[in-house]
């Protein structure tokens, strides 16, 4: 089995219509394989903004700006693909995601789990090379990283998930910032350096969120070193109306 201790996802999915859904993604990923911030990177896909990834030329994090649909995706554990089989990168299918087209993956992709958000609420797609499942997330706060939604074999959900619940999210900065007191190559830390666990990935990033019916607001902060937190300032909004 392929672990993937990376990446964290916060949503807090309303109870009442008409209230967006806010989000916070953490984003672990090898410090050298080199990224591109927030921003317009796909010319054949205008009104999409993103995070892009440089070596695959999708996307981590990306926003449809007619659609108003985000998507977010995160490793998640898989056996390798099969031998013989060429391996197919991930990187498009977060573009597709907020296109409207959803992943139907082959054992050729590695695991992933697929966060979308639109206008008929927030849904989640695993894939763990053999199975794929699709769920719509109910109302409440969620955190999701390489295993299930809210699943209790991620530590740092076990540790973190209720405080998340119980904080407005416009106090979830602070809280993340709470978080990283922690030691980063704790299985508890969002804020991470996973270089411990035998895996190259830091914490590098991150981004916030809030979609409603009207817009989608997107704002954006790289870390000053990887796995270390510091103040961050959050550049934005990069909105979709």
């Amino acid at each position: 089995m392929r672990r993937c201790p990376v990446c964290t996802v916060i949503v807090r999915v309303p109870a009442a219509a008409g209230e967006p859904v806010r989000l916070l993604a953490v984003r672990d990923e090898d410090p050298a394989r080199p990224w591109q911030p927030l921003g317009e990177w796909w010319p054949d896909r205008p009104g999409v903004i993103g995070v892009r990834d440089v070596r695959a030329g999708g996307a981590w994090l990306a926003v449809d700006a007619a659609a108003g649909r985000l998507a977010v995706l995160l490793n998640r554990e898989s056996p390798p693909v099969p031998p013989g089989v060429a391996q197919v990168s991930r990187g498009g299918i977060v573009l597709d995601a907020v296109a409207g087209r959803p992943p139907h993956p082959t054992p050729a992709v590695l695991g992933f789990n697929l966060v979308t958000v639109d206008q008929s609420g927030v849904h989640v797609v695993t894939w763990d090379g053999a199975v794929r499942t699709e769920l719509t997330v109910p109302p409440g706060t969620h955190m999701i990283a390489h295993h299930d939604l809210d699943d209790p074999r991620s530590p740092r959900i076990v540790a973190w998930h209720d405080a998340f619940a119980a904080a407005d999210p416009d106090e979830w900065m602070p809280l993340l910032a709470r978080t990283a007191q922690l030691d980063p190559a704790d299985d508890r830390a969002i804020i991470r350096d996973n270089n411990a666990h035998g895996y190259p990935t830091q914490s590098l990033l991150l981004c916030t969120a809030s979609v409603s019916a009207d817009e989608v607001d997107v704002r954006y902060a790289e870390l000053d070193r990887p796995g270390v937190w510091n103040p961050v300032t959050l550049v934005g909004p990069v909105r979709a109306a």
